[in-house]
């Protein structure tokens, strides 16, 4: 999980405040005690149909009997933890400055409403915000007083280095008359749709009241999970730091680079070995478990960490075209954004044993030209790598392209085939970069809508950063 910001996603006007209320204040948290309506053994089950997840955009209530549960936002995050709550027997209300636009987002039960009306029932709210937004609840600061406010967010890592308080602490200090605790921000949100059994268990929670705490780690236990007292709200930025250096998720990865690496194999084996042995009758299946390998760890490092990189490029075409970033990312493509870091750390892996073969082989000047490929490879990981290896691979590769003895088979060079899929990332990250993309795509991702139903006018002087949930 990337430094991702797990909510946000309503246009939030910023509003400087040093404090939005004025004294502390304490909140009975017994009524929040875990909802007798959900069994056991139900946890383990997949969380919700598609029925609640496609909502049909009504404003259906549950039970009046339910704990009710608060959420400010609208985002990703926001939504999953909708999701949640509802199928763990809350009964939730969802805060929006557009309810119309946002309602058929979120589960059919959640009842989507404005944030004056969200917050004045529940006694527990989720803000599910950036912290750029936080001052814009100031307006809420008087139906909030008292109530406990559960920060879910999490900042970039150049936010983490630039601010000394962490996103709790912040929130904290602009709503002194709230009990603030740090919660769900390790739970990625498509762990609280799939539910807990495919993503991390544990919650980590702290803060400076021991009974919200209580009260927050009852509710996770009743969504499924297992909450873990991290101390007080001052342990809240070394949490916040936690799902930077997260790597879960790691076997859709693990088989997609098995794939190439039998894909790649394959074909070399026909090239290198196959072939002179139909053509010419020459005896070279001593190359396979050596040199055929070698030839393959690097096709596969190579395409692997293109795959990091095409995801991203998909979605960002997909929101230039949508025109929002309120419509979900078809399902294949968000489980892609999210297994990025487990590919680039694969492609890694695969690089690395490029260069313990090579240490193995006679080093013959087409070896040298490999060792001097993957030193390249090495020096940085991630885009700059993906470029630096592709302008190598033309300048290596590009006589070889064109020189017919080189067709073994009739198939060209492995080179060839790699290059395809990182010249094509390249050139669509370089149409990108052009300001008329690249300022309308970060707008969209600030919350921008082509309609123009509700725009967001950062504040002069603000350096925008990319913090979408999975982009």
């Amino acid at each position: 999980m990337a430094a991702e910001a797990h909510g946000q996603q309503d246009s939030w006007p910023s509003i400087p405040s040093e404090s939005c209320g004025k004294s502390p204040g304490k909140k009975d948290s017994a009524a929040f005690s875990r909802p007798g309506t959900v069994m056991s053994g139900e946890m383990d089950k997949p969380l919700i149909s598609r029925r609640l997840v496609d909502s049909d955009g009504s404003l259906a209530e549950v039970p009046k009997e339910a704990p009710k549960v608060g959420i400010l936002g609208s985002g990703d995050f926001a939504r999953s933890l909708a999701t949640r709550l509802v199928g763990s027997g809350f009964s939730v209300v969802v805060g929006s400055r557009n309810p119309k636009r946002t309602a058929g987002l979120f589960p059919s039960l959640a009842q989507v409403t404005f944030q004056e009306e969200a917050v004045s029932s529940p006694e527990v709210i989720f803000v599910a915000v950036f912290r750029e937004h936080y001052s814009s609840l100031c307006s809420l600061a008087d139906q909030l007083a008292g109530k406990i406010l559960v920060d879910v967010s999490n900042p970039t890592e150049k936010e983490r280095l630039q601010h000394r308080q962490s996103n709790a602490e912040y929130l904290a200090s602009l709503f002194p008359a709230c009990t603030v605790v740090k919660a769900f921000n390790v739970i990625s949100a498509w762990a609280l749709q799939a539910g807990p059994r495919d993503g991390n268990r544990q919650v980590l929670i702290c803060g400076d009241q021991l009974e919200a705490k209580h009260t927050v780690s009852e509710m996770a236990r009743a969504m499924g999970f297992t909450p873990l007292d991290m101390g007080s709200l001052a342990s809240a930025r070394e949490v916040e730091a936690i799902p930077l250096r997260l790597l879960p998720s790691w076997k859709v990865p693990t088989l997609l680079a098995l794939g190439l690496f039998v894909c790649f194999y394959a074909y070399n084996f026909i090239r290198d070995v196959l072939q002179p042995y139909i053509r010419k009758d020459e005896n070279k299946f001593y190359k396979m478990p050596l040199s055929v390998v070698n030839t393959t760890l690097p096709c596969v490092a190579y395409v692997l960490l293109s795959l990091v990189y095409l995801p991203g490029v998909l979605a960002a075409a997909l929101q230039l075209r949508r025109g929002t970033k309120y419509q979900r990312f078809p399902d294949w493509l968000d489980h892609w954004l999210q297994h990025r870091k487990q590919i680039g750390l694969l492609s890694f892996f695969f690089a690395m044993l490029h260069a313990l073969y090579s240490f193995c082989l006679p080093l013959r000047r087409s070896h040298r030209y490999d060792l001097v490929n993957l030193a390249v490879k090495q020096s940085t990981l991630g885009f700059v790598a993906l470029m630096l290896s592709t302008m190598h691979t033309l300048t290596y590769g590009w006589t070889r392209a064109f020189e017919e003895n080189h067709y073994k088979f009739y198939l060209p060079p492995t080179f060839t085939l790699t290059l395809l899929l990182p010249c094509v990332i390249i050139l669509a990250k370089g149409l990108f970069l052009l300001p008329c993309l690249s300022h309308r795509l970060t707008k969209i991702r600030r919350g921008w809508e082509r309609d123009g139903a509700v725009k967001f006018m950062l504040p002069a002087g603000h350096t925008q950063g990319e913090k979408t949930s999975h982009v």
